[in-house]
């Protein structure tokens, strides 16, 4: 194939085991492919607190981030504070949303992301779901506070019942995920990973048939639709497995290490 111009690699269960892991072999194969010109961009559901140290972590101190599953643009620089400068926020209020699920499901937690610091919650998470500061807030706080990103977990529930829940309440103006718990996310309407990837794609001038995204979750169904060439890890559900153009192996095997070696070819 042409060689690829811009990489574009979730990083929970596509480049870091669900305990927190990434291989050596990940690593350099990531080192690798930026060394030899191409432009590496992690594209996460993590807020830009916890994205910009796990690019740290891979050897990427200069490039771009996609973070808070595209709500969220920064640029990573070595002189900046904290390694990168946020240079995109989309936000929404998550005021209806957040109302409406409560509705449905009062013992729920919700979580509204503190940008580049952490989250406001309605109460405690369980122990290493969220990253960085927690502040307990009050639900007028939480509902008031434009958001980059809201997470919704439910303990007692499973995704089926948050897919079920989502379908019969329309959450209309804002993008959600489900994840492989009962847990949700919601950003921004009209904004995912693709859409923020698009605008770096653009800015970097890097053609449309020069992409590649790798993959997992609900959250990289676009962002494998926009890639020219999109490939799920193995452990995908149907939904995005259906919308790659590829099926590599999955995490516990590092699937994402064949296709990051074929880009070097």
């Amino acid at each position: 194939m042409t060689r690829c111009h811009l990489v574009a690699l979730d990083v929970d269960g596509t480049l870091m085991s669900y305990d927190g892991r990434i291989s050596d072999e990940v690593r350099a194969a990531v080192r690798a492919v930026r060394d030899a010109g191409m432009h590496v961009v992690l594209a996460t559901g993590r807020g830009v607190h916890s994205a910009a140290p796990v690019a740290h972590s891979l050897g990427l101190t200069q490039g771009w981030l996609v973070c808070s599953n595209g709500a969220v643009t920064a640029r990573l620089d070595p002189a900046a504070e904290n390694g990168y400068e946020i240079v995109r926020v989309v936000t929404f209020d998550p005021g209806p949303a957040l109302r409406t699920i409560a509705l449905e499901l009062p013992d729920a937690l919700f979580a509204v992301e503190d940008l580049g610091l952490g989250f406001r919650v309605s109460a405690d998470f369980p122990e290493g779901e969220l990253s960085g500061d927690l502040e307990v807030v009050s639900w007028e706080e939480l509902t008031s506070t434009p958001a980059t990103r809201v997470v919704i977990r439910s303990p007692g529930s499973t995704p089926e019942l948050f897919h079920e829940l989502v379908e019969r309440v329309g959450l209309h103006e804002v993008e959600y995920a489900v994840g492989w718990s009962a847990w949700l996310d919601l950003t921004p309407g009209g904004v995912s990973k693709a859409s923020a990837l698009e605008d770096v794609r653009q800015h970097l001038a890097v053609q449309p048939h020069a992409t590649v995204a790798i993959g997992d979750g609900s959250n990289d169904v676009q962002m494998l639709r926009w890639a020219a060439r999109g490939v799920a890890m193995g452990h995908a559900g149907d939904a995005v497995r259906a919308a790659a153009d590829e099926v590599t192996g999955a995490i516990e095997d590092d699937g994402a290490l064949a296709v990051l070696h074929s880009l070097l070819n």
